[in-house]
């Protein structure tokens, strides 16, 4: 009987170390300083656009180089085929853009972040997290947003944001 028992529980676990062995490894650990100053990014970016500093969210990107890109949900996609056959799902553009709406649109912004993931090895960082784009109280965009970002000299700098598009999604 205990061989029994011993040989089931070596079984065990052998099978549970073959089934950890085929799960994939997600790191989320980064240095404590560095998770602090990337969230600073992130809190200086939400500030910058509830203020209308189109200068201040500009000067959270490295400069030449990053890129901004959003994805029309399927959803959205058909959406806008339906107005304008020319449509396009993914579109690449600029955070300079972002700035100028932000520097100059009369409406209340307030962009909401949640579900934050960071993964940082110190040197480069990923942040994925959910967010809601207000605009005078309600949300105007919702989805996924995923920030690509560097540690240059002068601090952390966002390299590249993609997001996902989901218009009028409240």
């Amino acid at each position: 009987m205990k061989k029994r028992i011993w040989i089931g529980m070596l079984l065990l676990a052998l099978g549970g170390h073959a089934m950890a062995q085929d799960q994939p490894k997600f790191v989320t650990a980064a240095a404590p300083q560095d998770l602090t100053a990337i969230r600073h990014v992130m809190d200086s970016f939400h500030h910058a656009v509830v203020a209308h500093d189109g200068k201040g969210v500009a000067a959270l990107f490295l400069d030449p180089g990053s890129t901004w890109v959003m994805a029309l949900s399927d959803q959205a996609f058909a959406a806008a085929r339906a107005k304008n056959a020319s449509a396009q799902k993914v579109h690449v553009g600029s955070y300079k853009d972002f700035a100028t709406f932000v520097s100059n649109t009369k409406s209340a912004l307030d962009p909401r972040h949640t579900d934050i993931r960071i993964a940082s090895d110190g040197t480069v960082a990923s942040v994925y997290f959910h967010f809601d784009f207000n605009v005078d109280g309600k949300v105007n965009n919702r989805g996924d947003e995923t920030w690509q970002l560097v540690k240059t000299a002068d601090g952390w700098r966002i390299v590249a944001i993609t997001y996902s598009v989901n218009p009028g999604a409240a």
